[in-house]
């Protein structure tokens, strides 16, 4: 068979696209590499990273030799380790269990035990990688996921350049991947990005937000830029406001440790909302590469300014205890660990306005929450009511504006919202809806985001993750609300299964306007 040709898993051949660039339908496959996780005993790796492994894996886009190196406190042996990873994979994997995938994928497993400040540990990890590349032909080329709190990057950080694992060889490649937060606020990611830019290059950091992985979200630059009919009505001309919601019908769990003090702000808005909402604000791009896409979000993050008034602008609140999904659910300060003295908001609605020529006038409204209604993450763009209406009163009754909604999740797909008549002999008008939903149209399901970001880490396209820039642009967004915030007493209140508190609905109801009921 020609070298231009691969053979996956369950017996499919197709073209190599490695090999043959001109083919740009099909994945690209990774080539010889291996994953160092930190923090692999925690949810995140449990839940996500170490089953989307194996769902390239059976994919087909990992290569044969590929391995999988988990670093933790415990006691492990190496068969320990792929006993966590064998369960992880039955339970949380996207795609079937097959036996001849997980065997092949299984021998490249190994396990260093010890801590962040253990240097006989990180020994070992240098060791066991440099075996990794005799035996596996990883051929040098290694990524960490730094898969921990962040108040233990500079300890992984400076094990990795004290051992002389940040630096590869020749024609080899060492990067790192760290989790969000990136800071919790302008001079903590100044700090960080300080820490991580003295070990490794610029281009060998990748910050993952999940977020910018999804379908929906990476679907937001097809619909925009793919689509004649979108891009005339983009702009001030027509559209009246844009709302980006993303809601959460659960609690805190068991995160009180990292979520108090932190809150919805910081949690939520910074990273995915203010990600969300340069995507859809954005202009078009030269190119789809990591430095087109970048330029032109953080043309939109320099162009956001904030209202004046934050007190009219803005709302935060904290959930009490309610029903929610028929069920009744303690309040924020009776989940366990948080004190009764907590100020931490729960709930955040922000407003924020970008001067540019495209969106001059248009009001972005961000808001997200816990305990709200329902699950539910989307984009609405609604435009302006028609400058003429030759109807009745009553023939309008229900009318409403147009709206464009990007369902992210959890039924992913676009909405649009229109006027039409309703059958009959009276010129009656009322608001339909039509649906494109992921799952009715494309008989494959969609990658989950963690697939999709991990296998960019290990080919080397950063076309999904933020530069320090936008992080830091940001955070200057973000840090003046929550400084007002600090300094003007507590969040208001409401009731676990609602909407969040009046004081948001009063921030639109100023403007004469409402929050879409999702």
């Amino acid at each position: 068979m020609s070298s231009i040709h691969y053979t996956s898993p369950d017996g499919t051949q197709f073209v190599n696209p490695l090999r043959d660039p001109q083919d740009r339908r099909l994945p690209k496959i990774a080539g010889p590499c291996g994953l160092v996780i930190f923090g692999v005993t925690g949810d995140l790796s449990r839940k996500k990273l170490m089953p989307a492994v194996y769902d390239l894996a059976n994919r087909g886009l990992l290569p044969p030799g590929f391995s999988l190196v988990g670093f933790a406190r415990r006691d492990w042996e190496d068969q320990d380790f792929a006993q966590i990873v064998h369960d992880s994979v039955r339970e949380h994997a996207r795609t079937e269990f097959r036996e001849e995938v997980w065997q092949q994928l299984a021998e490249g497993f190994r396990f260093v035990s010890g801590d962040f400040n253990d240097d006989l540990a990180f020994d070992n990890l240098r060791q066991t990688i440099l075996d990794l590349d005799r035996v596996r032909g990883t051929g040098g080329n290694h990524a960490f996921y730094l898969s921990i709190p962040p108040r233990f990057f500079s300890d992984v950080i400076g094990q990795l350049k004290e051992h002389g694992l940040a630096n590869p060889a020749e024609d080899s490649w060492r990067r790192v991947v760290v989790e969000k937060p990136f800071g919790s606020n302008l001079e903590t990611a100044r700090e960080l990005n300080a820490i991580i830019s003295d070990v490794f290059p610029s281009e060998s950091v990748f910050r993952i937000d999940h977020y910018l992985g999804k379908e929906t979200v990476q679907n937001i630059l097809a619909m925009r830029f793919a689509n004649a009919m979108f891009e005339p009505i983009w702009n001030s001309n027509y559209v009246d406001h844009v709302q980006i919601t993303m809601a959460e019908d659960i609690g805190i769990g068991g995160r009180a440790g990292y979520y108090d003090g932190i809150g919805a702000a910081r949690d939520v808005i910074q990273n995915h909302l203010i990600q969300l909402m340069a995507l859809i604000a954005m202009e078009e791009p030269t190119a789809f590469d990591a430095k087109s896409l970048r330029l032109e979000k953080q043309k939109v993050l320099e162009s956001v300014v904030l209202p004046r008034r934050l007190d009219l602008t803005t709302a935060r609140g904290q959930y009490t205890e309610g029903w929610a999904g028929g069920v009744n659910v303690p309040g924020y300060k009776q989940e366990q660990d948080i004190p009764q003295n907590s100020r931490t908001e729960t709930f955040a609605a922000i407003t924020l306005h970008i001067e540019s020529r495209r969106w001059a006038g248009v009001p972005f409204y961000i808001r997200t929450g816990k305990r709200l209604g329902r699950r539910v993450t989307e984009v609405a763009v609604v435009f302006k009511r028609a400058p003429h209406l030759p109807f009745g009163d009553t023939a309008t009754e229900e009318l409403t504006q147009n709206a464009l909604v990007i369902r992210v999740q959890p039924d992913e797909g676009i909405t649009m919202r229109f006027g039409s008549k309703v059958p009959g002999t009276a010129m009656e008008i009322r608001d339909v809806s039509m649906d494109f939903a992921y799952g009715g149209s494309f008989t494959e399901s969609s990658p989950e985001a963690y697939e999709r970001l991990i296998l960019d880490v290990l080919l080397g396209e950063p076309p999904l993750f933020p530069r320090h820039e936008e992080v830091e642009l940001s955070w200057k967004i973000l840090d003046p609300i929550v400084e007002y915030w600090e300094k003007h007493g507590k969040p208001d209140t409401y009731e676990a299964g609602t909407w969040g508190p009046a004081s948001a609905d009063r921030m639109l109801a100023r403007d004469g306007r409402v929050w879409r009921r999702p």
